[in-house]
C-alpha cells in the first residue's frame, strides 16, 4: 500500500474538513502518500485552502496528493450557498468550482500579489507578498476528479493530474472501464498538446474484495453488483456507476486483467467500507495485496 486518500463530503456524518486530518496523518507517518478524493471546490476559499494545504504538505514532508473537483452529489441542495459562495453572472455551480480551482492553482505558484504594509507587525521580504506557508512542489501534486472527457482535457491543459472515480458521465453507452480508458487517452493527448514537461499521474478507483472466508462472503458474496449501473445525477445528466469486484482471488485476477482503465492508469485507488471498522478494512487491503496484486504486477 502506497498511500491513504480521504473522501470529503459536507453535511454528512463524517469528517468534512480534511486538512487537520491530513496534517495529523502526515505527522504520524513517514512514507505513504496522503491525499483526498476529492475536495469539492464549490465550497472552498482558494486563499484559505492554499494556506492549509501548504501547512499540511510541509508537516508531511511533501507527501500531500490533493484531489479536487467540482464535487459529487450532495447531502443538501446547493450546500455551497450556506458557505457563502454563489456563481457569478453567466456561471453555474460547476463553473464556480472550476474557477475556484484555477484561483487555487495560481496561488500555489507562490507568486507575490499582496501589497505589503509599510508598518507591518513582522519584517517583510522585499516585493509583493505571497500566502504562507508555501510548499514549492505542491502545485505538481494537485489532481482533478473528472467525470467527463472534456473536464479531463481541461485538467490536462492546466497541468493537473487526473482522478477518475467509480462514477462518470455516460458519454458513449459503453462499460465504465472502456469509457474511462478513452477518457485517460484524451487526457494524455491534451497534456501533450499543452507542452508540459513532466509526466502526469492518473488514477482510477475501484471497489475490489477478495472472498477468502465466510465473513467476506457474507458482506460481499451476493453478486448483486457485478454490472455497471446507470442513473441520473439530475434531470439532464446520465451517469454510469462502476461495478464492484467481489470474488475468489483467481477469478478476481482474470476479471481485473480485462479492466482497460486499470491498464491505462498508473495508480489504483481502492475504495473501502470504512463503516465496517479498522480491523476488517485492514483484512480487505491485506487480501488484495497478498492474493491479487502480485499476479497483476501491482506494487
Amino acid at each position: 500500500m502506497d498511500g491513504a486518500y480521504f473522501r470529503v463530503h459536507h453535511f454528512a456524518q463524517q469528517l468534512a474538513s480534511p486538512f487537520p486530518l491530513l496534517a495529523a496523518v502526515g505527522a504520524k507517518t513517514r512514507k505513504i502518500e496522503i491525499g483526498t478524493a476529492v475536495i469539492d471546490m464549490r465550497y472552498e476559499n482558494p486563499h484559505y485552502m492554499a494556506e492549509d494545504a501548504g501547512a499540511a504538505d510541509l508537516i508531511s514532508g511533501g507527501r500531500l496528493q490533493l484531489g479536487i473537483s467540482r464535487g459529487s452529489p450532495e447531502q443538501v441542495i446547493d450546500g455551497w450557498r450556506y458557505f457563502g459562495y454563489h456563481p457569478i453572472e453567466g456561471e453555474d455551480d460547476a463553473g464556480m468550482g472550476r474557477r475556484h480551482a484555477e484561483e487555487f492553482l495560481e496561488l500555489l505558484r507562490g507568486k507575490g500579489f499582496a501589497q505589503p504594509n509599510p508598518r507591518p507587525m513582522f519584517t517583510n521580504p522585499p516585493g509583493l507578498l505571497r500566502l504562507e506557508p508555501y510548499s514549492a512542489a505542491l502545485r505538481d501534486r494537485i489532481w482533478w476528479g473528472s467525470a467527463s472527457n472534456a473536464t479531463a482535457a481541461w485538467a490536462a491543459k492546466l497541468g493537473m493530474n487526473l482522478q477518475s472515480s467509480t462514477l462518470k458521465f455516460d458519454e458513449t453507452g459503453e462499460p465504465l472501464h472502456i469509457q474511462q480508458a478513452a477518457q485517460i487517452r484524451a487526457f494524455r493527448a491534451a497534456w501533450k498538446d499543452a507542452g508540459h514537461t513532466r509526466t502526469p499521474r492518473i488514477s482510477v478507483s475501484r471497489s475490489i474484495f477478495a472472498l477468502l472466508d465466510d465473513h467476506d462472503r457474507r458482506y460481499f458474496g451476493r453478486g448483486s453488483q457485478e454490472e455497471d449501473k446507470i442513473g441520473f445525477l439530475d434531470e439532464n445528466t446520465r451517469a454510469i456507476f462502476g461495478r464492484s469486484y467481489a470474488a475468489e482471488p483467481d477469478i478476481l485476477i482474470e476479471q481485473l486483467r480485462k479492466d482497460e482503465a486499470i491498464e491505462e492508469a498508473d495508480t489504483l485507488l481502492l475504495t473501502i467500507p470504512n463503516q465496517l471498522g479498522v480491523a476488517y478494512n485492514a483484512h480487505v487491503m491485506e487480501a488484495i495485496l497478498t492474493t491479487v496484486a502480485p499476479a497483476l504486477g501491482w506494487r
